[in-house]
């Protein structure tokens, strides 16, 4: 069965308290790899702030996964965000083929660099 390598943000109700946030993040890490999916990496980034309110909350606790999996899954994992009312938002992306170049180098810390804009180019 092929896999899709994925990229998933969600925002989880910061009013929650830590152990209830870390519950939720603890339940989709696990129905992902209850559904076949590998991790590869989780990264909390913690409480921010929203750019707009969303259902009157100013923050969220956001979480990014990358992780390869069958694109079979993705029906489900959305299914479940969805109806669970500890996720505020999230985004699923399926990475291409110079996205995962890419993902490599950032594992090897060798990203490149871009260069800044001279007037030159502008014009």
């Amino acid at each position: 069965m092929k896999k899709n390598y994925y990229e998933l943000t969600y925002i989880v109700n910061a009013v929650q308290d830590e152990e209830q946030i870390k519950a939720t993040v603890s339940k989709f890490t696990d129905f992902l790899t209850a559904n076949g999916a590998e991790i590869d990496e989780i990264a909390e980034w913690g409480i921010q702030s929203l750019e707009y309110e969303i259902d009157r909350k100013a923050t969220g606790y956001y979480v990014n996964a990358y992780y390869s999996a069958p694109g079979e899954l993705i029906a489900k994992l959305e299914r479940a965000m969805q109806i669970d009312d500890n996720v505020m938002r999230y985004l699923n992306i399926r990475y291409d083929n110079k996205m995962l170049q890419y993902r490599e180098l950032q594992k090897k810390g060798e990203t490149p660099v871009l260069r800044e804009r001279t007037e030159e180019d502008k014009q």
